[in-house]
C-alpha cells in the first residue's frame, strides 16, 4: 500500500528510499491494533509513511542531507484515534458524534444519518417532516421509508446522510462507477515556471522540520484536511488556518487538530476579506482547501483564477466523494462514506445482519495524510523543477482504496496501547490540552508542535 501510494503521488519510482516500521504485533499485520476484515492498519502506516517520505524527499531537496524515516506502528494505530484521546485539564474534551449520528433500519436497510452539526441535524428533522417529539421520533420514522429515498430527502434538504450499500451496488452506482479507475487521487506536476525559490530551512530547525520557513493556508474543517494541515505544521511549517466567523468548529475536533496552527477569521463575502485573503496567498506556498468542488469558486478560488493571480501556488483540495460524478456537490463525512461505498457492510460483525464500523475514522485520517504527503511533494517539485504542482484527493477514493485491500478472513484486533505513551500537552491559551504527539522521526528526530491549539480567531490574517 505505501508504494501504491508513493506511486499516487508520483514519487519517483527508481527512489531507494526506504520506511523503518516498528511496533508492529504479531501475524495480522504491521499495524494490528486497527485490525478487522480491512486493511485498515496497513492503511494507516502506509498514508503516514507516504507523508513521512516525502518530507524526506523535501529535505533533500531544499539542500539538506537526505534523513532516515521511521514510524513505529503502535503509534500510527493511536494516532489515527486521536480524536478519542484529547484532554483538557485532564478531563473530557466534549463527545465526538451527536446522538442523531448513528445507523438506523430503515424500511429495506440502513442508513448512516449525520447531525453533529446544528444545521446538519435540523436538515435531518426537515426530511423527516419535523416530528413532534424531536430526535427520540426519528428511528419510528426512518424505519418508515426505503433508505435510498430518505437519503435523498435529506440531501435536498441540505443535510448529510448515506444509506447502506455493499461494495458491488456502490460500484454500479453512479458515483461509483464516476470514481472506479481513477485511482488513489490526482497529482498534477503543473508545467515548469518562473516561481519564487524555496530557500533552505531557517537556522535553528531541526531534521524533523524540514518544512520550517513554508507557509500553509488551511481552508479545511471537520477532520481530514485539518489532519494534514496538523501534520504539515509538526513538520515545522508556519500553518495559517482560516474559518469564517459564524460557523465555528466542534470543541474536540479544534483541540484535536489544532496544535502548531495560527487562526483567524475571513468572511469571504466581504469584499475587504475577499482581498485579505488573495493578499495571504501571495506570499502562500501551498492552499490546502477542503470544501465541496467549486463551492469556493465564487470568492475567487477556483483553479483558473489562482493559476492566473497566484501562479507560483501550490494547492491540494480535499472532497468526500470526489470531484466528479453527480455526488460531486454532496456534503459528506466518513462515517458517511463508509455506508455508501461498502465498508459498513464489509465491516459487519454479524454477517451483514447489522452494519459495521472500522477500528478508526481511517477515511478521515488516511486522507489525511496523503494531504500531507502532496503538499511535501509539491512543495518538492517546486524546489527542484520550479513547478507549481495540484492534487485532489477525496474521502471515497481513499475508501475504494481500502475495499481493493480487503480479505474475507479478520485480523485479530488486540487492544490499543496506552495514548499516554504517546501524548504531549503544548503550551495552549485553551489549559492544559493533552493531544497524541505527531508519529514518525527523521534521523531519529521526533516530530512535535511548539505549541497547542489557540482560540478561534485569535490571529490577524498575516503572515509572519
Amino acid at each position: 500500500m505505501l508504494h501504491e501510494a508513493w506511486a499516487a503521488l508520483q514519487g519517483p519510482a527508481d527512489d531507494p528510499r526506504t520506511l523503518e516500521v516498528t511496533g508492529g504485533a504479531g501475524a495480522g499485520g504491521l499495524a494490528a491494533p486497527l485490525a478487522g476484515p480491512l486493511a485498515t492498519g496497513e492503511l494507516a502506516v502506509a498514508s503516514a509513511g507516504a507523508a513521512l517520505l516525502a518530507a524526506a524527499e523535501l529535505a533533500e531537496a531544499r539542500g539538506g542531507a537526505r534523513p532516515v524515516v521511521a514510524v513505529d506502528a503502535a503509534h500510527v494505530a493511536v494516532a489515527f484515534t486521536s480524536e478519542r484521546h484529547v484532554r483538557v485539564d485532564g478531563g473530557s474534551a466534549g463527545a465526538a458524534m451527536d446522538p442523531l449520528s448513528a445507523f438506523l433500519p430503515t424500511a429495506d436497510g440502513w442508513i448512516r444519518l449525520h447531525g453533529n452539526y446544528p444545521h446538519h441535524r435540523a436538515a435531518v428533522l426537515r426530511a423527516l417532516g419535523h416530528p413532534v417529539d424531536g430526535a427520540a421520533g426519528v428511528p419510528a420514522l426512518v424505519a418508515a421509508r426505503p433508505g435510498v429515498a430518505l437519503e435523498d430527502a435529506v440531501v435536498a434538504a441540505g443535510g448529510c446522510a448515506a444509506a447502506l450499500r455493499d461494495p458491488a451496488s456502490w460500484l454500479a452506482g453512479d458515483q461509483g462507477a464516476a470514481l472506479e479507475g481513477r485511482g488513489l487521487l490526482d497529482f498534477e506536476p503543473g508545467v515548469p515556471r518562473v516561481t519564487p525559490p524555496l530557500s533552505a530551512p531557517p537556522s535553528g530547525a531541526t531534521a524533523a522540520q524540514p518544512a520550517a520557513g513554508l507557509r500553509i493556508l488551511d481552508l479545511t474543517r471537520v477532520i481530514a484536511g485539518p489532519v494534514g494541515t496538523r501534520v504539515l505544521a509538526a513538520l515545522g511549517a508556519q500553518v495559517l488556518r482560516v474559518d469564517a466567523p459564524l460557523h465555528a468548529e466542534l470543541p474536540l475536533q479544534w483541540l484535536d487538530t489544532g496544535p502548531g496552527k495560527r487562526s483567524a477569521h475571513l468572511q469571504l463575502r466581504s469584499r475587504p476579506d475577499r482581498e485579505r485573503l488573495h493578499r495571504l496567498l501571495d506570499d502562500t506556498d501551498v492552499l490546502i482547501t477542503g470544501y465541496r468542488p467549486g463551492s469556493l469558486d465564487p470568492f475567487g478560488l477556483s483553479p483558473d483564477v489562482l493559476a492566473e493571480k497566484h501562479p507560483h501556488l501550490c494547492t491540494v483540495s480535499l472532497s468526500a466523494w470526489g470531484d466528479s460524478g453527480p455526488w460531486r456537490g454532496r456534503r459528506g463525512f466518513d462515517s458517511l462514506v463508509q455506508s455508501a461505498t461498502g465498508i459498513a457492510s464489509v465491516a459487519s460483525a454479524d454477517g451483514g445482519v447489522t452494519p459495521g464500523v472500522l477500528p478508526a475514522q481511517a477515511l478521515d485520517h488516511g486522507t489525511g495524510y496523503l494531504i500531507a504527503a502532496a503538499a511535501l511533494r509539491a512543495l518538492t517539485l517546486r524546489a527542484r523543477e520550479q513547478r507549481a504542482s495540484h492534487a485532489r484527493v477525496a474521502l471515497a477514493r481513499t475508501a475504494m482504496w481500502l475495499l481493493q485491500h480487503g480479505d474475507a478472513v479478520a485480523r485479530s484486533a488486540p487492544e490499543l496501547p496506552p495514548a499516554a505513551s504517546f501524548s504531549t500537552a503544548p503550551a495552549s491559551p485553551l489549559g492544559v490540552v493533552t493531544v497524541v504527539r505527531p508519529p514518525g522521526t527523521l534521523d531519529g528526530e521526533p516530530l512535535g508542535w511548539s505549541a497547542g491549539p489557540v482560540v478561534p480567531g485569535s490571529d490577524a490574517p498575516y503572515w509572519h
